[in-house]
């Protein structure tokens, strides 16, 4: 892209009340962002200028950091044909992605259960690991194992942020984000120097599931910013799909109203590469590998005591009354087992059995 033209796109979009459908409608008359303010007056913003070479030097200072507009070659066609994409795209790593044959979504709590955050884990390393890309927010909980799960296969992955990229939210995952940045994308429509407000990130959703074929919701409960993306694939006219829970866990009411709603109920991530008639590309890597190590077996007492918890998280006392156990045994179990990943302490003296898939 020419410099004036890269210019006039970040004038366009920096332009303080214009907004996307503003800047859509001038680009739709005139044809071009020089031509709208060739044909159009605009008072001068104060600082504008000096924002603009902002940009222009972080562009600039680095082969991977994109500016990528509308009309753009690497402009993603899945976006392009949504109801309102974005005027521009600013990118942080390898732009290649955005052409990827198959990018899936996945979505979730950001204060999954134990099995939920590894769920959200092996799915993305099992997807990765057959060649889809997983796309995701950088958020805490599934969004973050998302992302864990397929650098761990060693795969591709996008993370659509909310924020300009010259900043990381949550700060906890400021090495997940670098890592991101180097073995796959950061994605965001928002200019340097963007705080995380509250109101941009249902607006990043519409980015996140209209980039992809399918969007995957992991855990949600009843008001979760999760069932916004899945409302905005079904919009957008992608596949949903969803992981069934316990029907005690309120992190599962997300998942189980949008299954009552039509989105297909998946227990393994064959049954999504399926779905969208993905075939594998190369040999897929054993789950586990790099993120959780394998559960070993159980004795016979064990697996009493695993069948006594169930898949529900379950307090210590309710337990102890289902198993007539005494207190010191019990509690060796229960930690033998957690060692042995085949459970997890849960808030509020929780535990929950783990299932490895």
């Amino acid at each position: 892209m020419e410099p004036a033209e890269l210019a006039a796109w970040l004038r366009l979009l920096l332009t303080p009340g214009l907004g996307r459908v503003g800047a859509r409608r001038l680009l739709s008359a005139c044809g071009s962002p020089q031509a709208v303010f060739e044909r159009h007056r605009m008072d001068d913003v104060p600082g504008l200028d000096k924002i603009v070479a902002e940009h222009v030097a972080w562009l600039q200072a680095s082969s991977h950091h994109h500016a990528i507009p509308l009309g753009d070659e690497r402009y993603p066609a899945e976006l392009l044909h949504t109801e309102d994409p974005p005027l521009l795209l600013f990118a942080l790593g390898d732009a290649e992605l955005l052409k990827h044959p198959l990018r899936v979504a996945v979505v979730g709590s950001r204060n999954p259960t134990a099995q939920g955050e590894l769920n959200a884990r092996q799915f993305s390393q099992a997807l990765a690991a057959s060649g889809a890309c997983v796309v995701s927010g950088l958020a805490l909980g599934v969004d973050g194992a998302a992302h864990e799960g397929a650098l761990a296969a060693h795969g591709k992955t996008i993370a659509v942020v909310g924020t300009g990229l010259d900043r990381v939210y949550p700060s906890r995952h400021r090495d997940l984000a670098h890592r991101i940045a180097q073995e796959g994308l950061l994605l965001s429509e928002y200019s340097l120097g963007t705080p995380p407000l509250a109101p941009h990130f249902p607006q990043r959703n519409r980015i996140l599931s209209g980039l992809c074929q399918g969007t995957l919701v992991v855990e949600a409960a009843l008001q979760s910013g999760s069932l916004i993306t899945a409302r905005l694939a079904a919009e957008q006219g992608r596949e949903v799909f969803a992981i069934p829970g316990s029907i005690h866990s309120p992190q599962a009411r997300g998942c189980h109203a949008l299954i009552r709603q039509g989105a297909k109920l998946v227990e393994s991530a064959q049954d999504i590469l399926e779905e969208l008639h993905a075939r594998p590309v190369g040999q897929a890597t054993p789950l586990g590998g790099g993120a959780s190590a394998a559960p070993t077996e159980v004795s016979e007492e064990e697996r009493q005591l695993l069948d006594a918890l169930g898949h529900a998280p379950m307090g210590f006392d309710a337990l102890q009354a289902r198993t007539g156990l005494p207190t010191a045994l019990l509690q060796a179990r229960l930690l033998e087992l957690e060692l042995a990943g085949h459970l997890a302490r849960q808030p509020g003296g929780m535990v929950q059995r783990l299932v490895h898939t």
